[in-house]
């Protein structure tokens, strides 16, 4: 097959390595021609060109693909898509984040790309944001909907929710975990021991561990909020950030005024290759973020045998089972919240059971090149139903 990936930023994240993953895949185990366009990757999360370029032999990166709405511009970029995937002729358009999405779905369908096909890794309407913009973006994907053939979500939960708000009918839709390479998180590189002595945390340390941008909406401050009371009576508990953003300094500073600063370790922006190792030198993941398709972080805590404390929004409850792989709290619930990570730092032996039943469970559903043959499976069932 002849495909044309594309998303809006290749920055550090899930929908990121999820598209990379993927294009990769499509190259090396199927033998097809992929070209991955992609807008620049601004901002301080990182960014996976370089890997892109390497393993992809056809990446175009336009600069007008930017994740801002901005009329002007964002013209340009539906123009530039246009002339990318016109050139290339492709059979397959897969489209990914809500802005490349838009102009891509759109340029395809004009150009009548026989199988155009969206992936939803969030939904960009949530309770959290402005009512105003809500509308803007649920009129936004009802109209890109009718211009792709189908619609892939990470999770379940993404189906309801966008049936619910009409975005399509159900049967436009259709779930395939977002994959990964699981090896690394059942063996990492480096012990425990190491990586610990590494990052400055006692080896008889109890480590809660959140993987996230230092960003709006992903709950860092939850999680410090309900931090004196978990930590004033258990002196062996600290926490750790993995992750980089715009709010370090400031939750830095909090986790001071509260006088936990010494108990909270930030590694900063860390390559993703490290996230196993630092996984497995944690003993509890708390997922706070108040908005996530499904969190990359989740299932790949529960193969690292990990036991998860999450709010209970989107996908999460999809792998996190509670009394079974972790607990659940309603989002903003601190009290809940604070309440699953109580009963896990007293119980080793919950723990234990927690992450052994999460690495039985989701290695094998999780794996990139299960995801990669369901995907590569939507993109031949259009094909042949237009034959």
């Amino acid at each position: 097959m002849k495909v044309v990936h594309v998303i809006t930023r290749l920055i550090l994240g899930g929908a990121q390595e999820n598209t990379l993953y993927n294009c990769e895949d499509l190259i090396e185990r199927h033998g097809d021609d992929v070209t991955l366009i992609t807008g620049p990757a601004e901002g301080p999360e990182g960014d996976l060109i370089e890997r892109a370029r390497k393993n992809i032999p056809d990446v175009v990166v336009l600069p007008e693909l930017k994740r801002a709405i901005d009329p002007r511009v964002d013209r340009v970029a539906y123009q530039r898509l246009n002339e990318e995937i016109g050139r290339r002729k492709p059979d397959v358009v897969h489209t990914h984040s809500s802005k490349a999405g838009i102009l891509g779905r759109a340029a395809a369908w004009k150009l009548g790309v026989p199988a155009v096909v969206h992936t939803i890794h969030g939904l960009p309407f949530h309770p959290f944001e402005k009512w105003w913009r809500n509308r803007m973006y649920v009129w936004a994907e009802r109209w890109a909907a009718k211009r792709c053939h189908k619609i892939i979500t990470v999770a379940d939960a993404m189906i309801e929710q966008a049936v619910a708000a009409k975005i399509a009918p159900r049967e436009k839709f259709v779930t395939i975990y977002s994959g990964m390479e699981v090896e690394p998180f059942l063996k990492p590189s480096r012990n425990a021991a190491e990586v610990r002595r590494e990052l400055g945390i006692p080896q008889d340390a109890v480590v809660v561990v959140k993987v996230a941008r230092l960003f709006e909406f992903k709950g860092h401050d939850d999680i410090l909020d309900v931090a004196p009371d978990l930590l004033r009576s258990r002196p062996n508990v600290r926490l750790l950030f993995i992750g980089g953003g715009i709010w370090r300094e400031r939750l830095e500073d909090k986790a001071r005024t509260l006088g936990i600063g010494e108990r909270v370790t930030f590694t900063g922006l860390v390559p993703s290759d490290r996230i196993p190792e630092l996984l497995n030198a944690s003993d509890v993941v708390v997922h706070a973020s108040y908005r996530e398709g499904l969190a990359r972080v989740l299932p790949q805590g529960l193969i690292s045998g990990k036991p998860v404390v999450s709010y209970d929004v989107d996908g999460a409850r999809e792998v996190v089972l509670p009394d079974r792989t972790g607990f659940l709290a309603p989002a903003r619930d601190k009290r809940k919240l604070a309440e699953g990570l109580a009963r896990l730092l007293d119980d080793a032996g919950l723990r234990e059971r927690f992450g052994r039943t999460g690495r039985e469970m989701f290695t094998e559903r999780f794996r990139h090149e299960r995801m990669t043959e369901a995907i590569r499976g939507v993109y031949q069932g259009i094909l042949t139903a237009a034959t």
